[in-house]
């Protein structure tokens, strides 16, 4: 039995959203060079889709794919690139929403590479290092990666233990990173380091220099179609020609942060468009005693509860997008998206794998991959925990980070 077809509006002429999922018409306005690059991103996304599970089940870097999302132009981060047509705010957020809901490790690996690596050296770097890397790495000729993290500082990132001390005509690096996308397939890593003066510095890492040393992390449940690696750091010389000197403290790199953390909360709403599609197919589909699981009402009030966790989640993705066109966007604002739509996605792919039965531990319908992988998600970026205290200082005026 085919599944039912839904309503259609003028409305949603060529919107990559049909009306059962975006129930409020929430994108429904979506138009010109904008939707132009949102179906240039679901093209893109039907196209590899073959790739994805094999992938993602032999923990296997599907770089081809990547590459292929920069021919496509989608490894931008909205970053103005000399040559290359104008991407928008809205058009880059659309687009990470739509590579989340084909894989969220490659959306992962789009990320680190222009979220993070990228918009670090656009954020802090000079014209001459803009120049040098933002257009060879929009087409992955050259990979990067962001490097913050350590394996005793995550969500006390602010403690970062790596130091840079000064060395003739540049700077020595020494410590250790963990859970580094990229840190052990690329060719740079941006490495965020504490100065001898006690502020944050920048510096561009080439991934082949001494003393750098990346053991890609095995293991992984979750986000397998992405390598990340434990990067040790010993007596690395970076010149400074190297070093990003627009990031003289820990807020600049919070900026770059926040930046993801809406991305975050967009990746989750892709990921919970998937998961919902994905059970109104199966349920229209699949029948047991001999009718199709829709005919019966626990389902329909399983999907109808999907749609409502679905709906919060774009109102919050739209709502973040006009703060962030406006220039308006504040750090709680993108804590609270990042923290309501990843626990959202979390119910929603849930809900779904358990609507698909045991077909719903099988690869082949995707959603036990959206299942494990929203968990990555709702940890990185900053961890739940980390995000409600952020808002709840907000809120109290008190922190409580360390109580």
């Amino acid at each position: 039995m085919s599944a039912p077809t839904s309503p259609t509006t003028p409305e949603f002429s060529g919107i990559p959203l049909d009306r059962r999922t975006d129930y409020y018409r929430v994108f429904a306005d979506t138009a010109g060079a904008d939707l132009e690059w949102w179906q240039k991103a679901r093209d893109f996304c039907a196209q590899a889709r073959p790739h994805v599970n094999k992938a993602w089940e032999q923990a296997d870097y599907h770089i081809a794919s990547l590459e292929d999302a920069a021919r496509h132009g989608l490894v931008r981060d909205a970053i103005d690139i000399d040559g290359e047509p104008a991407m928008s705010v809205r058009a880059n957020r659309l687009i990470q929403m739509e590579l989340a809901r084909w894989d969220a490790s490659t959306a992962t690996a789009v990320g680190v590479q222009a979220s993070l690596a990228m918009q670090s050296i656009n954020a802090f770097g000079t014209e001459p290092q803009k120049a040098k890397y933002l257009a060879p790495m929009s087409r992955m000729d050259i990979r990067g990666a962001f490097a913050l993290t350590e394996p005793n500082h995550g969500s006390d990132s602010i403690a970062l233990e790596t130091s840079a001390v000064p060395a003739g005509d540049g700077w020595v690096l020494n410590g250790e990173k963990r859970w580094i996308g990229q840190g052990s397939v690329g060719h740079i890593t941006v490495v965020y380091a504490r100065r001898d003066d006690g502020q944050v510095g920048a510096f561009l890492v080439d991934q082949d220099a001494p003393g750098y040393e990346a053991e890609t992390i095995t293991g992984k449940a979750s986000l397998r179609g992405v390598p990340q690696a434990h990067i040790t750091l010993d007596d690395v010389h970076v010149p400074e020609q190297n070093r990003l000197p627009g990031c003289r403290s820990f807020r600049d790199t919070a900026k770059v942060l926040m930046g993801t953390r809406i991305g975050v909360a967009w990746s989750a709403f892709g990921i919970g468009v998937d998961c919902y599609e994905k059970a109104v197919a199966y349920a229209s589909q699949r029948e047991q005693f001999g009718r199709p699981l829709v005919q019966n009402q626990i389902i329909q009030q399983r999907l109808s509860d999907m749609l409502m966790d679905l709906t919060a989640m774009a109102l919050y993705c739209r709502r973040l997008l006009e703060l962030e066109e406006s220039g308006a966007m504040t750090e709680t604002q993108a804590a609270l998206a990042k923290v309501h739509n990843t626990r959202a996605a979390r119910r929603v792919a849930a809900n779904a794998r358990d609507l698909l039965g045991g077909n719903g531990i099988l690869l082949e319908h995707d959603v036990i991959r959206h299942f494990t992988d929203i968990e990555t998600l709702h940890t990185y970026e900053g961890t739940d925990t980390m995000q409600s205290l952020i808002v709840g200082k907000s809120i109290t005026g008190v922190g409580a980070f360390t109580s």
